[in-house]
C-alpha cells in the first residue's frame, strides 16, 4: 500500500467559490463525484440526505430568490449588495445543494443522521479534489432561510447542510493556519477521566 495516495487529501484545500471557473466536471465525472458523495456511514441505512444538482437556469433562478429575500430582509441594501446576492449561486460551474431528510421518529439519533449529511459534503469535496477540481462547502445565510428552502422544495423543518461549489481553480488556493497536531490528537493508553 502506498501512502502517497493520501497526499491529495492531506493537501486538500477549499477553493473560494468565486475562484472556481469553467470547465467544471463533465457529466460522467460529475456522476462519479456524486456516487462517491453518497458512500458515507449511514447508521440504519436511512439515506437521511438529498442532493440537488442545479443547472445554470436553476442557479439563476435561485440567485433571483436570494436577491429578493436579501432585499426584503435588508430594505436599505444598496444595488450592488443585492446584485452580489443574485450572483451568489452562479459563482462556479457546478452547484450541489445537500439537504437533510431526517427521520425524526426513528431510533437512530438525529445527530447521527446529520453527521451522515456532513459526511456527504466532505466526500463531495474529496472526490472533486481527487479528480482534479477545486471545491468549496458553504452555508452562509441562505442555508438558514425558510423561503430559500421552500424555493428548493426543502421542508422548513429540514436543513440545508451545504452548498457545494465545484470548478477549475483560477489560482492555487492559499494554505491556511492549521491546528498543531498535538493540540487536537491524543494517543491514549488510559482514559483521562478515570482515576487510576
Amino acid at each position: 500500500m502506498s501512502l502517497d495516495r493520501l497526499t491529495p487529501l492531506i493537501r486538500r484545500r477549499s477553493v473560494v467559490a468565486k475562484h472556481l471557473a469553467e470547465p467544471g466536471p463533465d457529466d460522467e465525472i460529475l456522476q462519479r463525484i456524486l456516487a462517491t458523495g453518497v458512500r458515507v456511514p449511514d447508521h440504519g441505512k436511512l439515506g437521511p440526505w438529498r442532493l440537488q444538482v442545479l443547472g445554470k437556469p436553476a442557479q439563476v433562478e435561485l440567485g433571483d430568490v436570494f436577491a429578493d429575500v436579501y432585499a426584503d430582509v435588508h430594505p436599505d441594501a444598496r444595488e450592488d449588495q443585492v446584485a452580489f446576492e443574485r450572483a451568489r449561486p452562479t459563482r462556479a460551474p457546478v452547484l450541489i445543494v445537500v439537504s437533510s431528510r431526517l427521520h425524526r421518529e426513528h431510533k437512530i439519533p438525529e445527530v447521527e443522521q446529520l453527521l451522515s449529511c456532513g459526511a456527504v459534503c466532505q466526500n463531495l469535496l474529496n472526490a472533486a479534489t481527487l479528480v482534479g477540481f477545486g471545491a468549496q462547502w458553504l452555508t452562509e445565510w441562505p442555508a438558514y432561510d425558510d423561503r430559500i428552502k421552500h424555493a428548493l422544495g426543502i421542508q422548513a423543518d429540514q436543513h440545508i447542510v451545504g452548498f457545494i461549489y465545484i470548478g477549475t481553480p483560477v489560482e492555487p488556493p492559499k494554505e491556511r493556519t492549521r491546528p498543531e497536531f498535538a493540540a487536537v490528537v491524543n494517543m491514549l493508553d488510559e482514559l483521562p477521566g478515570l482515576s487510576h
